[in-house]
């Protein structure tokens, strides 16, 4: 046992109050920092300036990156710290109202504006200045009505009734911007554009349940008609913190297959046989390593969530079972590998597989590796 005297205690008490102290200015520092960066965000609103901007935050982080060495303080604390800094930035700057980008429009209708999606974007344009309306399932013999004069529709229902609402919208007034925001795009797309004789933007926020607004959020967008017409929009999405991609609707909904249809179906998968195998959770949970707690927390999740939403998701499109039929015979080829003995074909696929991810492998190595240091902070 190490010798503790009075001497230790004075001492090591001391270096604690200075610790405590130090502790107590770094407080008062971010607390003056988020007052600053809020009205950074108040200006922001006031011209119409995105909240996030990233060539800004790229290089304060590499200024503050250069000076880690001076400061004898490590290069990775400093980037986790400051990036955990600049979120709380951009939501003290998220607190207030957002510029309205286009004085003109009058009326916006998000169809299933109560939802969880459709909330997002009821919120976000009310507090823009925008008049909003929301059409629910309850509304639609009032519907002509709520319609009239709207200069942006946008269909927030879910997948399964898309098409079904869609459908409905042939009345509206030809200048009106009609969108939806569903996770598959080429169908609802078609619809869209055969009801609509007016603007058509189809639109998919890469963000899923728990999410309140915009910033640092990526949104696809996919040209249907008059793109032009629509850039007050796609303006009003940047000032809101959004990143947009424009992808056409046939290599979205093709990636999309591979990003979300493949991983639930196989997450899916994945759950229904550790059920089957009568697996016990807690026990795999106390043999896992982090990285393996983490895989099994995202299966989890998935079963805690709306089943009809994934289900839509994977039924939506004929075409997702042949991929995952292509999915399915690769991993049959790998396990006849294993089943053979045949070491050397594993070993070939890998390095093919870990050639074809070159530098990407890498860079996902060390941003999995940030995620696993985050989770050993809870």
């Amino acid at each position: 046992m190490p010798k503790v005297n009075d001497t230790f205690d004075a001492d090591i008490s001391a270096l604690r109050a200075q610790i405590d102290d130090i502790d107590h200015q770094l407080l008062s520092l971010l607390a003056k920092r988020r007052k600053v960066t809020s009205q950074v965000g108040a200006l922001k609103s006031e011209a119409g300036v995105a909240i996030f901007d990233p060539a800004r935050e790229q290089a304060l982080l590499a200024s503050l990156k250069e000076k880690c060495h001076s400061y004898e303080v490590s290069p990775e604390l400093i980037q986790d710290l400051f990036k955990r800094i600049m979120r709380d930035s951009y939501s003290s700057q998220d607190e207030k109202g957002y510029q309205k980008v286009n004085a003109k429009i009058e009326k916006v209708v998000v169809i299933g504006g109560n939802g969880q999606l459709g909330s997002i974007f009821v919120d976000l344009f009310s507090r823009s200045g925008y008049q909003v309306l929301s059409l629910e399932e309850q509304d639609w013999n009032n519907a002509d009505n709520l319609l009239s004069g709207a200069n942006l529709v946008i269909v927030a229902v879910p997948i399964n009734v898309t098409e079904q609402v869609i459908s409905k919208l042939n009345g509206l007034d030809k200048q009106c911007i009609l969108a939806d925001i569903t996770s598959i795009k080429s169908t609802p797309m078609e619809k869209m554009l055969s009801v609509h004789k007016g603007p058509v933007v189809g639109l998919h926020p890469m963000f899923g349940p728990g999410v309140t607004g915009m910033i640092k959020q990526t949104v696809i967008v996919c040209e249907g008609r008059d793109l032009f017409a629509c850039e007050w929009l796609m303006q009003q999405l940047q000032v809101w913190g959004a990143e947009l991609k424009y992808y056409s609707a046939a290599e979205h909904d093709e990636t999309m297959a591979m990003v979300q249809v493949m991983r639930h179906f196989s997450t899916i998968s994945y759950g229904y046989h550790l059920m089957q195998e009568g697996a016990d959770l807690q026990r795999l949970l106390d043999m896992s390593s982090p990285i393996y707690r983490l895989e099994l927390a995202m299966v989890g999740r998935l079963f805690a969530q709306d089943k009809q939403l994934y289900a839509d998701i994977i039924f939506s499109n004929g075409n997702n079972v042949a991929v995952m039929k292509r999915y399915a015979e690769r991993f049959l080829t790998l396990l006849s590998a294993v089943e053979c003995q045949d070491k050397a074909l594993f070993l070939d696929t890998f390095t093919q597989v870990s050639d074809w991810f070159g530098d990407y492998a890498q860079s996902f190595l060390i941003e999995s590796q940030q995620l696993l240091n985050k989770t050993k902070e809870s």
